[in-house]
Parts: structure tokens; sequence; C-alpha cells
């Protein structure tokens, strides 16, 4: 599920694109956050609903081998074994899911290539082989060659790669929360009684998650002057056009936190943007963001303006 960290990453994009755009209507550029979120659980139904093609498509390829010219006794006798998968089979009678795959229109006939490039990948494989051979199938089995079909298959597909790069603008960034969305899934698909499976959930608290993107979206933008003078006061020994945006951006975000979210500690708060700068922004962001913003901070807090409640701590 999107963490904190991830949400923050969609607020950074979303200012990223407000601050380039012509348009400064905030309320769009918030409903356009608010998709980008969304849309993240839309590519992890259109990942669900591949990895159900590319078995599928096993029902496809024995037709094939059986209706060659010269079949051999291997073809005529191909396994379609994987299309009574106990994972398939709950996805696929998933109410949930159901519904979601209507919802995003989700269907492959724009490409249909790409499964039976996928399951002839997995077809070769020894551990599709070793699938195929068992006699003992339980649960766990077949997860774990589902799990094979996602990690080694799937996701190591150059062609797969291109068509959720072309479908989904943040792929490259998102990718590592559809995984551990994808391992949730893996992880709640452990009943024989299929109702009681459930999808991974985009957000543990999506009342809270919301309030904290959409508060963290317009404040940065409401009080941006305020605080690129706080920021520039610390920064005279700079050229502007010489700190990278998304530097800015970031320390306009901490700032946000540290004066508007009393619920969370200053550290977090420092720590988190350090992070996210380490993947988008400068090799040198990090420590110019630290010292920027502990000078910030030591100001902050000589004026009395930080307030820290419940588990949140100044120290």
């Amino acid at each position: 599920m999107l963490n904190r960290r991830h949400l923050r990453v969609k607020v950074l994009q979303s200012l990223y694109a407000f601050h380039q755009s012509d348009t400064k209507d905030i309320k769009l550029h918030e409903k356009h956050l608010l998709q980008s979120i969304d849309q993240v659980f839309e590519m992890y139904i259109w990942m669900l609903s591949l990895i159900s093609e590319v078995i599928d498509y096993a029902s496809t390829d024995a037709a094939e081998r059986a209706n060659k010219h010269l079949p051999t006794k291997e073809d005529l006798n191909a396994s379609v074994k994987i299309l009574s998968n106990r994972f398939l089979l709950s996805l696929q009678e998933n109410k949930e899911y159901i519904l979601a795959a209507k919802k995003y229109k989700v269907e492959w006939s724009f490409d249909p290539e790409l499964a039976k490039s996928l399951f002839t990948t997995l077809k070769k494989s020894t551990e599709y082989a070793e699938y195929i051979a068992k006699t003992d199938d339980t649960i766990q089995t077949d997860k774990d060659i589902i799990k094979f079909i996602f990690k080694k298959v799937i996701l190591k597909s150059s062609l797969a790669e291109q068509v959720f790069e072309d479908k989904f603008i943040y792929w490259p960034v998102d990718r590592e929360v559809l995984q551990a969305l994808i391992a949730k899934t893996f992880k709640n698909f452990s009943s024989e009684n299929f109702q009681e499976n459930k999808l991974a959930e985009i957000s543990g608290n999506w009342v809270e998650d919301r309030e904290f993107v959409v508060n963290l979206f317009e404040q940065s933008i409401r009080h941006d002057a305020q605080y690129q003078e706080l920021i520039a006061q610390k920064t005279q020994n700079w050229e502007p056009d010489r700190i990278a945006m998304m530097d800015t951006l970031l320390m306009k975000m901490a700032i946000v936190e540290f004066l508007n979210f009393t619920s969370i500690p200053v550290k977090v708060t420092i720590n988190e943007y350090l992070e996210i700068s380490k993947e988008f922004s400068t090799p040198k962001s990090n420590s110019f963001i630290n010292g920027i913003l502990d000078k910030i901070l030591f100001e902050l807090k000589a004026d009395n303006k930080i307030k820290k409640i419940g588990r949140g701590l100044i120290e």
C-alpha cells in the first residue's frame, strides 16, 4: 500500500506540475493529484489482469499445438493444469476485482501478442515444468508459480515494461508500490474459501491519507511566497537559478509539515524529505536541504512557531 513517503512523492510530483503549468487552478491540480493516487490501484488491477491473461493463454496454446499439421504426442497432451490454479480461480471470482476491472475498462485486445510472448517465456522455464509435474499442489504451491510469473516473467519482460510505461506515466516510481500490493495480495489469498480472499488496499486509512495529501498540497501552494522568502533568507550566497526546483519544493513541503502538521515529528519530516531528495533531485541536494532546513528549524523554534502534540516531538 501507499505509505506516507509515497504520498509525499505524489504531492511533490503534483506541485512540480502545478509550478510548470500555465494553469493555476488549485482544485484542478488537486483533482489530478488524487487521480494519480487512484492510478496506482488501477495499475495494480491491470497487473492482476495480465497475470490472469498469461495463465489463460495456456488454453490457446494447447489448442494451437493440438491443431498442428503434424502434432507430436506432447502437443496432443499439452497441460492446461495451470487453469485450475487456486489463486487464479479465486481472483477471477473476486467481486472487488471484477468491479475494478470493469471500472478501469481492463482488457488486452489492444496488444494480443503480449500474453503469448509472456506465456512462451513461462512455458520454457524449469519452474513451470516442475509445477506441471507436481501432483500434490497446495494453495502455497499455486501461489508460488504466480509469484514466478509476476517477478520473473512479467517484470523481466521489456514488452510488458513498455506497455505499463506507455499507460502509466509514473510507472518507474510506482512500480515499487505495485510490487508491495501484489505481495500483499499473495498474503491475503490464503483461504480455500475464495470469498474470504481480499485484494490489497491502496491505503490503510484513506480518510486520513487523503486529508494529509490535500492539506500538504494546498498549504504548499498557499504559503509558497512566504516560504520562498524564508528559504531565500538562508540561501543568500546562492544564486536562485542555481538551486534545483525540486530542492525548493522539498524544503517548502518540509516547512509546511513543521508548522501545520502537529502530529508529525520534526525528525520524521526531515528524514523523509532527505530520503526523497536522493531519488528526485541532485547528488548534492541531500546535504544542501539538510543544512538549510536546520537553519530554518532553528529560527522557527526560537520564535516558538513549532507546535507538536501527541506522539509528535520537536526533538
